[in-house]
């Protein structure tokens, strides 16, 4: 089998084929479809996507997280100690004109990976039906500190914010050795808050709530390291960095200059990727604090949110700009985010979303001469 990390990649989100949506509303919903049919409907939609990405050359695969609704929620809401609750639409996080549904996560308890979190199991099931590297992406230990409110936090012992953090990280610590020893080496972490706290807006709403930004991008670096640092060395992490992705829309803006010596120096990470589809992310030149070794950038020129299709030439020429500042054997190719980061889904078809990929795997092969170069 492949080791990573290969020179295409993706973020792991794919789009929900008509049958998984209308599945799912079946069964939450309109309570016509019992928890096996569910789980018949996603198992043969992550085995056609499996096949789909196999078929255009990719040598990691995820399920495309046709299990889940949000790409945090679900993972988070299984932890001991994190509830989600539904409150009121104007409590659902802004995006760029629209609102994300009001789906609020609350530590109510002492924080714990249990070991029936159920994707540990996802996994397994992606793993067996795939001949290549099963991927699995999560939130990453960022996630429980941004995208829950002081006021939320009941314990204690977690008003300090230091003692939350690492309560935090002792989670996640127990999951990466969890997925380990269900035999995952391949273990992605969306840790897309470090690029939230490039934008000026973010930042003055952590000052407003008495955090001080730069100290939470260290201490965000020291909850990645935490977590992976006792993996073993068969065990590669990513982490995808974004500025948000609902429906085609964003969320922040700003270049990672802040973040960059932390991302790269600091968390322990193999593989980065990095949002770079629009302006929003800034110009390049952050790249140049990537250490010189194994680490590998994969910088998403690809935009995932509109149909429109990248050239190889002009990615090329990208390419040759980002040489300037990291060397190119460090560098690889993948979309700038999921397809479906919520189940809703981006504004493109099942079509567009499979020619981007190929798109991937065709620079690749055009800069590099292949994927696992």
């Amino acid at each position: 089998m492949p080791t990573p990390p290969f020179r295409a990649d993706h973020v792991g989100s794919l789009l929900r084929p008509e049958s998984v949506k209308l599945a799912r509303k079946a069964f939450y919903e309109e309570g016509t479809l019992d928890v096996e049919g569910l789980r018949s409907t996603e198992d043969e939609a992550i085995r056609n996507l499996i096949r789909m990405q196999e078929g255009v050359g990719l040598k990691a695969v995820t399920d495309g997280e046709q299990r889940r609704s949000f790409w945090h929620f679900d993972f988070m809401g299984f932890l001991d100690g994190l509830t989600l609750e539904q409150r009121e639409p104007e409590a659902g996080a802004q995006f760029s004109g629209v609102k994300l549904r009001p789906t609020i996560p609350v530590v109510d308890g002492l924080l714990d990976f249990p070991a029936d979190h159920p994707h540990i199991e996802h996994f397994q099931f992606l793993a067996k039906n795939t001949d290549v590297v099963p991927k699995i992406s999560i939130p990453g230990p960022s996630a429980l500190h941004f995208r829950v409110a002081k006021q939320d936090i009941a314990p204690k012992e977690y008003q300090d914010v230091e003692a939350y953090t690492a309560a935090i990280a002792e989670t996640y610590k127990k999951a990466v050795k969890a997925f380990y020893d269900a035999g995952c080496r391949y273990l992605q972490m969306d840790d897309i808050f470090f690029a939230y706290l490039c934008d000026p807006k973010h930042r003055e709403a952590q000052k407003a709530s008495g955090e001080d930004p730069d100290w939470l991008i260290d201490r965000y670096a020291w909850m990645m390291n935490e977590a992976i640092k006792d993996r073993p060395d068969d065990m590669f992490i990513g982490m995808h960095m974004c500025r948000g992705n609902f429906r085609s829309t964003h969320a922040a803006e700003g270049a990672y200059d802040a973040v960059a010596d932390a991302v790269f120096n600091k968390t322990g990470v193999d593989i980065f990727f990095m949002e770079y589809d629009t302006d929003r992310a800034g110009d390049l030149a952050p790249l140049g604090q990537l250490s010189k070794g194994t680490q590998r950038v994969l910088p998403g020129f690809i935009t995932t949110k509109t149909a429109e299709m990248e050239s190889i030439d002009d990615l090329r020429r990208k390419f040759d700009e980002a040489a300037k500042y990291a060397p190119l054997d460090q560098l690889g190719i993948a979309p700038q985010c999921g397809f479906a980061s919520t189940e809703e889904g981006n504004d493109i078809t099942a079509d567009d979303q499979r020619r981007k990929l190929e798109l991937v795997v065709k620079t690749a092969e055009s800069i590099w001469g292949g994927v696992e170069k």
